[in-house]
């Protein structure tokens, strides 16, 4: 008989698990009256739990039970051996849940850049008039919005240089046209060669031959080779100079001219022979638009560091929308006003371009005298 074991803790009972379920034949050791090993599982020095086996009063021997390291990992070995086909089952779902969910992730980037795609050929092709759809509000959302708004740029500089082709080639056609018609006249005898239509032949030649050279003017200042012959000058004095030499155009036309006082320094870094070109653009322009009976005042001030040249012309008034665009190739306020006066609409544009080749600016506003005003301003000279 085994002599009773020392009280234990109570325990939940395990239902339906034996030993061997437990791995306890694997911890039994059997040693005889003195300590030696009999059968079971080879004494050693681990912790564990040690019982006499007592025959008729008198030890017979030992029952020796080694402690589990980790009493919980049959009891998992077990559940797990249970659960082993759900696991499996479980198992598998999962991956066919990860495969289906990264499909539909894959489908929701996969359209959006197809689309993207598509879009760019259709550009790429022409089709200036492709849009997408931006209604997302991640990143491909922010670039379907940045696609559209690159297309709506393409679009415009395509219309703008549809217009410039139409708007250079009519302008090139109409002194032609008077030219031909004109030389056939003299060829036909309607018209005889005399020094007056010579000299009507001539204007026509030096109105063409100043809308070629604005427009290559322009062409150049567009790709940067605007050639500019830069020294010190006195901006200012040569503004004085050039107004004078408006001045019998400006009585011709009932404009009166005013000049300001000098400023305390005008002197800027500049081609000489470009200055006086947006000079004359500028006080063409007001020559040609304002009412007789007015005035063109021509001042200059100093402001941080910059020569501000301001002339400022009589009405009519520039409407408010068109300010912006007086700058603007082939661009008159009144197309027909401007084609009887011999306007072609590059002169601002122009003055514009040259302005902006040496560093400096030029902008538009409300004249207090009822027209344009026109400011460009240059670096002063240190």
């Amino acid at each position: 008989t085994l002599a009773p074991p020392a009280p234990l803790a109570p325990r939940a009972p395990l239902a339906d698990v034996g030993a061997e379920q437990l791995g306890l034949h694997q911890r039994v050791t059997l040693l005889d009256a003195g300590g030696r090993y009999l059968a079971g599982r080879a004494a050693g020095r681990e912790p564990g739990a040690r019982r006499p086996i007592a025959v008729a009063g008198a030890t017979v021997g030992y029952l020796l039970v080694a402690r589990a390291a980790r009493p919980s990992d049959a009891m998992a070995a077990v559940f797990l051996a249970q659960l082993k086909d759900s696991l499996l089952l479980i198992v598998a779902a999962s991956v066919a849940l990860s495969a289906l969910a990264a499909v539909l992730l894959a489908a929701h980037f996969r359209h959006p850049i197809q689309r993207l795609a598509d879009g760019a050929r259709a550009l790429a092709e022409g089709r200036l008039d492709t849009r997408l759809d931006a209604g997302r509000s991640d990143e491909l959302g922010q670039l379907a919005h940045s696609f559209n708004g690159l297309a709506r740029q393409l679009a415009g500089a395509e219309d703008a240089r549809r217009q410039w082709v139409a708007d250079t080639s009519h302008e090139l056609r109409t002194p032609l046209s008077v030219l031909r018609a004109q030389l056939e006249a003299i060829e036909d005898g309607v018209r005889s060669a005399s020094p007056e239509t010579v000299a009507a032949m001539l204007r026509q030649v030096m109105s063409l031959n100043k809308l070629i050279d604005e427009l290559y003017t322009l062409a150049r200042a567009d790709v940067g080779a605007l050639a500019c012959q830069r020294q010190r000058l006195d901006l200012w004095r040569l503004a004085c100079e050039q107004a004078e030499a408006f001045g019998q155009k400006l009585g011709a036309a009932g404009l009166a001219l005013e000049l300001g006082g000098a400023p305390a320094r005008a002197t800027v870094l500049a081609d000489p022979e470009r200055m006086r070109q947006v000079l004359a653009n500028l006080l063409e322009n007001s020559v040609r638009y304002s009412d007789a009976g007015g005035r063109v005042r021509l001042h200059a001030h100093e402001d941080e560091g910059r020569l501000v040249i301001v002339l400022d012309d009589g009405a009519p008034a520039v409407p408010e929308a068109a300010l912006a665009r007086l700058a603007e190739r082939f661009y008159r306020v009144d197309s027909s006003r401007d084609r009887a006066l011999g306007g072609a609409g590059l002169g601002l544009a122009l003055c514009q371009r040259i302005v902006e080749a040496h560093g400096g600016a030029l902008d538009f506003a409300h004249s207090p005298l009822g027209g344009l005003r026109v400011r460009f301003a240059l670096a002063l000279e240190a």
